[in-house]
C-alpha cells in the first residue's frame, strides 16, 4: 500500500484516541476503564502503522533507485528529460546564451549554474574537467545547431546541389573511371570476325581522396548583447549561417585545396568559352551562351545552372533568338531551387551570386552541373560550443561553430569527345569580353 494512504490512516486513528483524551480533560477527569481500553486500543492500533510505512518507505526507496516511482496506487518510470531534449531544456537559442552568461557570474559568487547546462552538455575542460562546464564551455544543444545548419542551406546555396556524402570519420576515398567508349583505354568494345579470339580490355580507375577541412566562426558577445536573448535567438545564428554558406560557396567554386575544398573551377577540369570573333567589349550575346551548353558534357544540361553577376542581369533583357526571348524572369520548380526569383536563361535556372565575376570579365557567367562536384561533411553536422573565459577580461562570452566538409571535381582535366576539338566539361566559364 502506499506510504502516503498508510500514514493518513494513522493519523486517523490517532484522532480517534485524541479525541477520547480531550473530553476527558474538558470535563476535568481522567479516562474511565472503558476509555482507557479504547484509548490503548486506538494507539496500538497506530503503532502497528509503524511497522507497515517503513516497508514502503523501503519499497519506495528500491523503486526510486531503479528508477521508478511510485503516484498513488500506479507506477510510471521517470528519467531527467533535458537529456532526450533536441534542445537542451531551453526554449531558445537566446534563453541559452543567456545561462551561458549566468554561469559565469553564478561559478564566481559559489553559486549552482543553471542545470539544463550540465545535462549531457559539458564540454571538455581547458583543465580536463568535464564535471565543470564553466572550465571550459559548453556544448550547444543539437537542435540550435540543425537550425543554424538549416539557414546556411537556403536557396543560393550550392552543397546540396553538389554530390554530397556524410561521413562519420575525417575522410573517405571514392574510386572513379574517367575512361570514355571512344578513347584508348578502360572497358572497350570491338566487333569480331567469326572464330576470332575476342579482345580483352580492362577498367582503369582513379580514386578521389577527400579530406575533411575545418571551417570555423568565432563569435564573442558582450554580456549586454546576451541581456537580450529574444535579440540575440534571431540574430546570431543567421550571422553564422549567412558566413557558413558564403564560405562554402566560395570553396566549392574557387577553393585552392590548401586547407579548403579544391573549387570545381580552381583545378584544370573547368573550360573557358571564348567570346565570339570580333564581340565588342563589355556585351553579351546569345551565341556566347549557346557556346556554353555547347560546352556541356551530355546528361548535364538537365543537372546545371548558371551563376552570374548581378551586373549580367540587364544585358539579359535584350537577347532572343529571333522574335523569342531567351531570358524568363520569373522561374518555378527547376534545377533543385524552388520558386527561384531570378528565373530561367535558355531553360535553365539562373543564381545571382557574389562569386561570380565583374560583368564582361572572365567567369562573370558560369554554367555548372554540380553533379560532377564530390562533397563530403561531417555527419554530426554543425559542431557548437560556447566559453566564458576567451574574453573573461572583455565581459564577453565566445560562441563557437565548426562545420567540416572537403569537396573536389569528379572529373581531373575536361573530356576529350569522340569527334571535335572543343573539349567538354561540366563547369563552364565565359570569358573575358
Amino acid at each position: 500500500m502506499n506510504k502516503r494512504l498508510l500514514q493518513q490512516q494513522k493519523a486517523a486513528v490517532i484522532g480517534k484516541a485524541s479525541a477520547l483524551n480531550a473530553a476527558a480533560e474538558a470535563a476535568g477527569r481522567d479516562l474511565t476503564a472503558e476509555e482507557s481500553v479504547q484509548y490503548d486500543a486506538h494507539m496500538a492500533e497506530a503503532r502497528g502503522f509503524d511497522a507497515r510505512i517503513r516497508r514502503a518507505e523501503e519499497l519506495e526507496a528500491a523503486d526510486v533507485a531503479a528508477g521508478v516511482v511510485v503516484p498513488g496506487d500506479g507506477r510510471m518510470s521517470v528519467s531527467e528529460n533535458s537529456s532526450e531534449d533536441p534542445r537542451g531544456g531551453f526554449k531558445s537559442s537566446g534563453e541559452f546564451m543567456k545561462a551561458v552568461r549566468g554561469a559565469q557570474s553564478a561559478k564566481q559568487n559559489g553559486h549552482a549554474i543553471d542545470k539544463r547546462l550540465t545535462v549531457d552538455a559539458a564540454a571538455p575542460g581547458t583543465y580536463a574537467n568535464e564535471s565543470n562546464g564553466a572550465d571550459g564551455g559548453f556544448l550547444i544543444p543539437p537542435e540550435f545547431g540543425k537550425e543554424i545548419f538549416q539557414l546556411s542551406l537556403t536557396d543560393t546555396a550550392l552543397l546540396p546541389l553538389t554530390d554530397n556524402v556524410n561521413v562519420s570519420g575525417n575522410g573517405m576515398a571514392f574510386p572513379k573511371d574517367e575512361t570514355t567508349p571512344w578513347g584508348t583505354n578502360g572497358v572497350r568494345a570491338y566487333w569480331q570476325n567469326e572464330a576470332a579470339a575476342g579482345q580483352q580490355t580492362k577498367p582503369v580507375f582513379g580514386v578521389t581522396n577527400l579530406r575533411l577541412k575545418k571551417l570555423m566562426a568565432l563569435v564573442p558577445v558582450s554580456d549586454e548583447m546576451l541581456d537580450d536573448s529574444n535579440a540575440m535567438a534571431s540574430y546570431l545564428p543567421k550571422k553564422i549561417g549567412m558566413s557558413v554558406m558564403w564560405k562554402a560557396n566560395e570553396a566549392i567554386l574557387f577553393g585552392s585545396g590548401a586547407g579548403v575544398p579544391l573549387g570545381a573551377l580552381a583545378g584544370n577540369a573547368a573550360v573557358t568559352v571564348p567570346k565570339d570573333t570580333g564581340q565588342s567589349t563589355n556585351t553579351l550575346t546569345a551565341l556566347n551562351l549557346a557556346n556554353m551548353i555547347a560546352r556541356l558534357p551530355p546528361g548535364s544540361f538537365p543537372n546545371s545552372v548558371w551563376i552570374i553577376n548581378n551586373d549580367v542581369l540587364p544585358a539579359l533583357f535584350t537577347l532572343t533568338l529571333g522574335n523569342y526571348p531567351i531570358y524568363i524572369p520569373s522561374g518555378g520548380l527547376t534545377g533543385g531551387i524552388q520558386g527561384n526569383p531570378y528565373g530561367t536563361l535558355l531553360g535553365r535556372p539562373i543564381m545571382v551570386s557574389q562569386h561570380a565575376n565583374a560583368f564582361s570579365s572572365a567567369g562573370d557567367v558560369m554554367l555548372v552541373d554540380l553533379s560532377y562536384y564530390q562533397t563530403i561533411t561531417k555527419a554530426a553536422g554543425m559542431e557548437l560550443a560556447t566559453s566564458m573565459h576567451l574574453y573573461f577580461d572583455a565581459d564577453a562570452t565566445a560562441f563557437r561553430t565548426t562545420f567540416r566538409m572537403d569537396g573536389e571535381s569528379k572529373i581531373l582535366t575536361p573530356i576529350t569527345p569522340a569527334k571535335s576539338a572543343n573539349k567538354l566539361s561540366p563547369f563552364v566559364l565565359l570569358g573575358a569580353r
